[in-house]
């Protein structure tokens, strides 16, 4: 195991952040929603020649944190070895984020969450009760854009969602550049025929790379 948590240090050390976009999707579904908008936002990142890569959490097998609090001294997930460890590089050499889920019981999904979970090895703590902490990403000019979908009308429907995935994703020191919020839409892909939703997501993908510049 000593050995293992050493590649893992040794993959994702003196790593530096450019301008690229990680998409991450979180939904079950293949070839849903979710992947429709995402690549939609990738698209308009693409359209300004910048370079871009995806996650579909659902093909990766990975779980969510443990607790073991071996990244306060390692300053990475080392107490487990799985898919997620294979992302970190990408997440670090990322300066832009694009998360969609959609809305599963008024929140992200159970993929979303164990991802945003094992970002947990980012952060910095102190000896402090409470402990004081920073964040490994933070002040690195790293921008990012949400995506949530909802099968029902309002914003009450839709829950946690874009919330769930702000408030985390701010705290490692990412600034959130953009939102959308898409209602009533469930059949699979029929988001395709929502233009204004597939314009939007289009332009999100732009203002992403235009933060960044």
């Amino acid at each position: 195991m000593k050995m293992l948590s050493s590649t893992i240090k040794a993959n994702t050390e003196n790593l530096i952040p450019g301008n690229k976009v990680l998409g991450v999707a979180g939904s079950p579904r293949k070839n849903g929603n979710s992947d429709v908008l995402l690549k939609q936002v990738l698209k308009g990142v693409r359209m300004k020649s910048v370079e871009s890569s995806f996650i579909q959490l659902r093909d990766i097998q990975f779980q969510g944190c443990i607790g073991c609090e071996k990244c306060r001294k390692d300053k990475i997930c080392t107490g487990l070895n799985d898919g997620m460890s294979l992302t970190y590089n990408q997440i670090i050499t990322s300066k832009g984020l694009v998360l969609v889920s959609p809305t599963h019981n008024y929140n992200i999904t159970s993929w979303m969450k164990a991802f945003i979970d094992r970002l947990y090895c980012f952060y910095n703590f102190e000896n402090t009760r409470p402990r004081a902490w920073s964040s490994q990403l933070a002040d690195q000019d790293r921008k990012a854009v949400l995506v949530a979908v909802c099968e029902q009308s309002n914003k009450k429907d839709m829950g946690f969602t874009l919330e769930a995935m702000r408030v985390p994703i701010e705290a490692l020191g990412y600034q959130v550049i953009g939102e959308q919020a898409i209602y009533r839409i469930f059949d699979k892909g029929k988001v395709k025929e929502d233009t204004e939703s597939m314009e939007k997501a289009f332009l999100l993908g732009e203002n992403l790379v235009k933060s960044l510049s």
